[in-house]
């Protein structure tokens, strides 16, 4: 933590540098106060299928819907300074149904949906040479956790064709402890009547539960802590070419894993899922922007990626915007990704008891897949339907993955001036 901090206190000093007085302007300017710039609304409709639950020991239905809207309203102001104020409010909506969340009773009875609620503020100011410094902050519920992030970010014009970005983060979670029926631990003098279960753990503490799932106040929760440091070097070459080049160094530290997420070993028997209390992640990724004529644009993005628990992985995208007159456009994209296995993974009754760490989640199992869609974009000069709509974009998704799973997902985003 102590590290963190020293950073975001170098960020500070390093951008309030870049705002002093010897860079301003002697002539007199009258400052214009926050006003709304534009409203985003983003909602998109997502569908998954597959047949490897963790829920329920890597095997058994994988459904999902959700629903999702986003709400941006941006505020921009200038003040004496000619430094120019932005502030970015944002609320996010998903609910979703989850055919494998039923199973976390073996009933098959449980909570099915769930519903998450993000708000989130960013302020930001830049100056006359480009130089920016930005803080935000978020928060996250839904049944099973909450979260609160904290971040720091900047960015320097090195020249009028280089920048450099940087970026702190702090994400702060709590999981709630919530286990499948069977494998609550501690529990005795179980008590059953009215369509409720109450057990008293080891420690002493009284749980309620009805169809599996946990329904008292005094569900224990355990701490998840997520750190970012990320830097990238933004470079143009070229009226035609852009490129930049990115980097991002993640510690999670805390309860990884998931209660609600069975292992089977061997043997048959049953088991929470058990990951180590920390990660470390190491994404480098690449970034190409080439601008072929006045109807052609070439956007090629390569990362690779590795962390502590053994995953290895590539991500190749390309997308070809299509510019067929000034204010409509469609562009095609492909995105290829894969990954070798998490050493901690096992697929349905593979673990035995000799195993420290173990999980059954095909998400860190080895894989590939593709996405692959078209999104339209529509901004014509005088307003779609009236002057105020300035801007539609329609994008869709269908993705696959060499475990049997895929989905689909349709996004509408509107900006409104």
């Amino acid at each position: 933590m102590r590290k963190i901090c020293l950073t975001v206190i170098g960020l500070y000093i390093s951008f309030l540098s870049a705002f002093s007085q010897k860079n301003r302007p002697d002539t007199v300017y009258t400052p214009k106060p926050l006003k709304v710039d534009e409203v985003n609304l983003i909602s998109s409709y997502y569908t998954q299928e597959g047949n490897h639950s963790a829920v329920t020991g890597g095997i058994g239905n994988e459904h999902v819907i959700d629903l999702s809207t986003g709400l941006e309203v941006k505020f921009v102001g200038w003040d004496t300074q000619h430094n120019k104020h932005t502030l970015s409010a944002e609320l996010g909506f998903d609910h979703h149904t989850a055919a494998s969340s039923a199973y976390v009773s073996k009933t098959g009875a449980s909570k099915t949906g769930g519903t998450r609620i993000y708000p989130s503020l960013n302020w930001s100011v830049e100056n006359l040479k480009g130089n920016s410094f930005g803080i935000g902050v978020y928060y996250s519920h839904e049944y099973n956790y909450q979260s609160v992030g904290l971040e720091v970010n900047g960015s320097k014009k090195l020249s009028s064709n280089t920048e450099i970005n940087g970026k702190v983060s702090g994400f702060f979670d709590r999981v709630k402890m919530i286990y499948p029926s069977e494998l609550i631990p501690g529990t005795n003098n179980n008590t059953t009547g009215g369509g409720y279960s109450t057990y008293t753990t080891a420690s002493g503490r009284t749980v309620t539960v009805r169809d599996g799932q946990e329904y008292s106040d005094d569900i224990p929760s355990s701490a998840r802590n997520t750190f970012t440091a990320s830097a990238s070097l933004a470079q143009i070459v070229n009226k035609r070419m852009q490129f930049s080049v990115m980097t991002d160094l993640v510690e999670q530290t805390g309860y990884l894993g998931l209660p609600f997420h069975r292992v089977y070993f061997t043997d048959g028997t049953a088991h929470v899922e058990n990951l180590p209390d920390n990660r470390t992640k190491l994404p480098l990724g690449f970034r190409l922007n080439y601008f072929m004529g006045d109807h052609f644009v070439f956007r090629a993005y390569y990362r690779y990626y590795m962390d502590s628990w053994g995953i290895r992985s590539h991500t190749a995208d390309i997308e070809i915007p299509v510019k067929f007159n000034s204010f409509f456009s469609v562009s095609p994209f492909y995105r290829y990704y894969t990954q070798t296995a998490a050493k901690y993974f096992g697929a349905y009754a593979t673990h035995t008891s000799a195993d420290t760490y173990y999980t059954s989640n095909f998400s860190y199992s080895k894989l590939n897949s593709q996405f692959y869609g078209v999104g339209i974009h529509l901004a014509p000069p005088k307003g779609i339907l009236n002057q105020h709509l300035n801007t539609l974009e329609v994008r869709y998704g269908h993705y696959t993955q060499s475990t049997d799973l895929y989905s689909n997902v349709i996004s509408f985003a509107f900006t409104f001036k």
